[in-house]
């Protein structure tokens, strides 16, 4: 059985990826687990030494998180009304990140899907906030769903990669079950700058050519572009409707996703992609 965390700021954007899960893991036995993270207002010095008994057993943030975290499982529920899958309700007075962090250890939590506005303008960076610390600090796979992305099945998944991945990691075999489970077309793309692979890329290359001999992929070069537009340009060529990318702490990820975007065209990659912690991240 699945286990799937949803965090949830109880926003319209936060329920788009929790439907889009719903529809992900359709035909799948799945425990997904609701999280909402909040700071009461009543959180400072002079509440606690006034109200010290009452701290943590009724404060108001916490009744609040838990009406609406039942509310919106019964949401889902009307919505979906899916016998295979089932909830658990969480609430915590934490931060985002920090509870991620205890929910995934507690629970053997697999995969993380929660929603991203994108980037608005010029200052801003290609992901929302939260969906951005979460994918640095947390050790499990994200999945990021646009705000405005309707749930299309992954036919066509994007998998841009400089082959300097570790072909032990642990989280390739979820790339597969996905590829498996919708029937994908995995095309795994290397911008190319005129540096030919060296031997530990090529070994990478052929370890995936095997990997994935039992689903459709395709082997693609960009030339003379680096991975962003690579990205963007395939897009304009290709409809997709997943991405894939393995966060290498050195590697194109970090300039890709957290780093100020100037073009405007640069963030219009407009469909959810799945971020897979690397070896050297799980370390």
């Amino acid at each position: 059985m699945k286990r799937i965390l949803l965090p949830t700021d109880f926003s319209d954007n936060a329920f788009n990826a929790i439907r889009y899960a719903m529809h992900f893991f359709k035909d799948e036995e799945t425990t997904f687990y609701l999280l909402n993270t909040f700071t009461p207002v009543s959180y400072h010095a002079g509440y606690l030494i006034e109200n010290p008994t009452l701290y943590g057993m009724e404060d108001v943030g916490m009744i609040n998180s838990k009406r609406d975290i039942e509310r919106i499982e019964e949401k889902i529920r009307k919505e979906f009304n899916n016998p295979k899958h089932d909830f658990v309700r969480l609430s915590a007075f934490n931060t985002l990140v920090g509870e991620i962090k205890e929910v995934i250890d507690k629970y053997n939590i697999d995969l993380i899907i929660m929603g991203t506005k994108g980037a608005t303008g010029a200052k801003e960076v290609f992901i929302g906030t939260h969906t951005m610390y979460v994918i640095k600090k947390v050790k499990c796979p994200v999945i990021a769903v646009p705000s405005d992305f309707e749930y299309e099945e992954p036919k066509d998944v994007l998998f841009p990669t400089d082959y300097n991945l570790s072909i032990d990691n642990k989280y390739l075999p979820l790339v597969k079950e996905i590829c498996d489970k919708h029937i994908c077309r995995l095309n795994i793309l290397n911008a190319y700058y005129g540096v030919p692979l060296d031997g530990h890329q090529e070994e990478v290359k052929d370890f995936l050519d095997e990997y994935f001999k039992g689903n459709a992929h395709v082997f693609h070069i960009a030339e003379g572009v680096d991975v962003l537009e690579a990205v963007e340009d395939f897009q304009k060529k290709y409809k997709i409707n997943l991405l894939v990318m393995i966060h290498n702490k050195h590697s194109f990820f970090e300039n890709l996703l957290f780093k100020p975007v100037i073009n405007q065209i640069a963030y219009h990659t407009n469909v959810p992609f799945l971020v897979i912690p690397s070896e050297e991240k799980m370390k």
